[in-house]
């Protein structure tokens, strides 16, 4: 009986180990995009240069999760997730999420996302976020 418990004792013991262990082995993926500001007006930033930043929802922890370039890509497109080719009339937005209106004027919508695809001469995300910027 006593080689019953010692052994019934070890595999409580080692069975949370086991647990965590097969757990680590699968991977973390992206599930939704946030972008923050939701709305901003490139008026009220400095020299018009609007900081967007990006929060991830991951299947595992941690959740939410900050994002950054080694994670996403930045492009100014429309809410369906596709990135419109770049246009020297069009605003801006670098791999930082920094944008910026140039020459535009109305309304236009920054996307941050992964797994993009080309359609033509543009790339469109599967799993992102957007953001209206509004330019004077």
């Amino acid at each position: 009986m006593s080689r019953l418990a010692s052994f019934v004792a070890k595999s409580l013991l080692f069975l949370p180990i086991v647990i965590f262990a097969l757990s680590c082995g699968s991977n973390r993926q992206l599930q939704t995009v946030t972008i923050s500001p939701k709305a901003a007006d490139a008026k009220t930033f400095p020299n018009g240069h609007v900081p967007f930043s990006a929060t991830g929802t991951f299947s595992k922890a941690p959740s939410p999760a900050p994002l950054t370039s080694q994670n996403i890509g930045w492009c100014i497109g429309s809410t369906s997730g596709i990135c419109d080719p770049a246009e020297p009339t069009y605003p801006s937005v670098d791999q930082n999420g920094v944008a910026q209106c140039g020459p535009f004027v109305g309304t236009a919508t920054v996307l941050a996302g992964t797994g993009a695809s080309g359609v033509s001469d543009a790339a469109v995300f599967t799993i992102f976020g957007s953001a209206q910027l509004t330019c004077p």
